[in-house]
């Protein structure tokens, strides 16, 4: 038996009644806050071209996207999954070399459970699936170090949940990921140097495809079930060895997971913590200070921080902002939040923060990196105009593992991204079904979701 044909049989074999209460709950705070992130979302200009996309191309209309027309299931994926990734505010999994964020997941498994006219039980152990998958992909075989991007793993996790949705054998299911873990091997670059629309829009391309990919293989179409370990393939080629024992592992993995308390890179929330507190604790102003040191993780250095995925101080555009601790630290001490609102053009570009973020410097701590992934840890030294100097340490955040995110805290979450776009009568509605998920149909939420409409009205446009 291969290796993806034993990854079929923990799939197939998977039951709602595997999950742990705290699981279920877990699944669900995390689909609210998905679902937050996604109606927050809405409008922005390269997802409004992907809906437009949708519009122009077509598809049957079997699939609801959220605030917007029924379309193919892929297409519904590949909308649905960049409203949720496109503010990169949605839940992380932090392995020790490899970071990924398991709702991007959620789109895909939307369509997938809505196509199947499934329940919301089949949603959460679907969902659950592919947590499981990608996180433990990430814990055994990471890509970051070879040049590959997280997505790599996540065409494995949305083929498994999709699949799971749509209720394949286990021979469909195999043929499914297979296809998918051969073709959709993305590159670090979209993370790394001058950051573009691609870096929110690379995982729900995956979504996107991989969901056709296991459409394809619901109606026979084979892959090359040696994906793994085969002769060039993602063993060979990318990760190296690594064995996951597919017949003992549960759906816990979701637990594991975290929240982010603020709109910014998951590795910067106890950094953005810390200097909120620090300025609380200590009551000075932006303009006192002289310069900010920060020490951190490797991790953080390397992809937030000015190592080796680039300089973070020139930042002109969102998907450089919310990737620069030397912005964010700014945002936070200027504004007193880090949320979409510090991302627009006029934010950025104002010389108040553009000055501030060049007092910022940043390295790494070979003490910290030993303590992650299990915490979160960081220095922040503060010094003055007038010379005092300020220092606090952090290990972990509010929504970290350590500090779990309450339901009560991320329905707030949920409230403040979609108030002003939907009602607060539809707030309360999704809110619900979402804590009800397990009693309901996948359409109920679906219709739900279908009500909301953005500021102005938004509705897609065919070009002409």
């Amino acid at each position: 038996m291969t290796d993806v044909e034993k990854l079929a049989g923990f799939v197939t074999r998977a039951s709602y009644t595997d999950l742990s209460a705290s699981a279920v709950q877990a699944l669900k705070i995390r689909i609210l806050d998905a679902l937050g992130c996604a109606i927050g979302a809405g409008g922005a200009g390269p997802v409004q071209a992907i809906a437009d996309q949708n519009e122009d191309f077509g598809g049957r209309g079997v699939c609801t996207t959220i605030g917007g027309d029924a379309t193919s299931p892929d297409r519904a994926a590949f909308y649905n999954s960049a409203l949720v990734r496109y503010l990169d505010f949605n839940d992380s999994y932090l392995a020790k070399g490899e970071t990924c964020h398991p709702s991007d997941n959620l789109g895909a498994i939307l369509a997938g459970s809505e196509y199947a006219g499934a329940d919301g039980k089949t949603l959460l152990l679907s969902l659950a699936v592919a947590y499981q998958v990608q996180c433990r992909l990430s814990d055994v075989a990471p890509v970051r170090a070879k040049g590959f991007d997280h997505t790599t793993q996540g065409a494995y996790a949305v083929a498994s949940g999709v699949s799971k949705a749509l209720g394949l054998d286990a021979e469909k299911t195999a043929n499914a990921i297979a296809i998918s873990g051969t073709a959709f091997n993305a590159l670090r670059v979209t993370r790394t140097g001058t950051l573009s629309n691609w870096k929110g829009l690379a995982y729900p391309n995956t979504a996107f495809g991989v969901t056709h990919s296991v459409f394809l293989a619901m109606r026979g179409i084979t892959g090359p079930l040696e994906v793994f370990e085969g002769n060039k393939g993602f063993m060979d080629a990318i990760s190296g060895r690594f064995e996951i024992d597919w017949t003992k592992e549960d759906l816990e993995r979701v637990t594991r997971t975290i929240v982010k308390r603020y709109n910014a890179e998951i590795h910067s929330q106890s950094i953005l913590e810390g200097i909120m507190e620090m300025k609380q604790e200590h009551s000075f102003a932006p303009d006192d200070i002289k310069a900010i040191e920060i020490e951190t993780f490797d991790v953080a250095y390397n992809i937030i921080g000015g190592g080796e995925e680039g300089d973070k101080h020139i930042v002109e555009i969102k998907e450089q902002a919310d990737h620069s601790i030397p912005y964010l630290v700014s945002a936070a001490l200027l504004d007193n939040e880090v949320m979409p609102e510090q991302y627009t053009p006029e934010r950025i570009q104002r010389s108040d923060i553009q000055s501030l973020l060049r007092k910022v410097s940043v390295k790494p701590s070979q003490i910290y990196s030993s303590l992650f992934p299990e915490q979160m840890p960081c220095s922040i030294r503060v010094e003055l105009t007038d010379g005092t100097v300020l220092v606090k340490e952090k290990k972990d955040y509010e929504g970290f593992h350590t500090k779990p995110m309450k339901w009560e805290t991320v329905s707030e979450k949920f409230k403040r991204r979609s108030n002003g776009r939907i009602s607060p009568l539809l707030q309360g509605e999704i809110i619900g079904s979402v804590n009800g998920l397990d009693s309901i149909k996948v359409k109920d939420l679906m219709r739900l979701l279908s009500k909301v409409r953005w500021k102005g009205g938004i509705k897609h446009v065919k070009h002409k």
